[in-house]
């Protein structure tokens, strides 16, 4: 299910071409997990999973989000989390056994990951920060992450994707307010 490719990138994908292969790509390549690249016309209006769900034909809650947060310790974690939810700053805290965690400020997030707002990943990141993956990824066959760059989704099976990374399964996350 891999498709042809190249380096990372912060453009999108050319409508009407293959993906190009990104860092994160060729991570899951190199450990031998298999994948999908799903491509799709990115609005920078509207960077929210919700939207990139509806784009890649998946339902929000099958669509992961990663977070990037800092823990009281100023330790670096990032939280991945279902699209259609939010972080449970509480819930991740006690998942990474720390006091507290915070997001980090959009400034620092491609200093630290190396990526852009809606294109972080856990897939090769600037360092092996450590992850905890929202539980409610076990529920699917597939999930979708992203793929390191703004328009281009990985459809993976759960427990590969959290070998790939090296994480852990917790609940950190709860629905939106209203």
């Amino acid at each position: 299910m891999r498709q042809a490719g190249g380096s990372r990138a912060t453009e999108p994908p050319v409508a009407g071409s293959s993906p190009k292969k990104t860092n994160a790509c060729r991570a899951l390549d190199a450990l031998g997990v298999s994948y999908e690249l799903r491509a799709y016309e990115v609005d920078e209006d509207d960077l929210s999973a919700e939207t990139v769900a509806s784009k890649v034909g998946l339902p929000a809650e099958q669509v992961f989000k990663t977070l990037c947060v800092r823990a009281d310790d100023h330790s670096v974690w990032l939280a991945v989390l279902p699209g259609d939810q939010v972080l449970d700053l509480k819930a991740m805290a006690r998942a990474a056994h720390k006091k507290s965690v915070e997001p980090v400020p959009l400034k620092e997030l491609v200093g630290l990951t190396g990526y852009v707002r809606g294109g972080v990943t856990a897939l090769a990141c600037k360092k092996p920060y450590p992850v905890i993956v929202d539980e409610s990824a076990q529920l699917f066959d597939v999930i979708s992450v992203s793929a390191g760059q703004r328009g281009l989704q990985i459809f993976v099976h759960p427990e590969r994707y959290l070998a790939a990374v090296s994480g852990q399964f917790a609940a950190i996350a709860r629905p939106k307010e209203d």
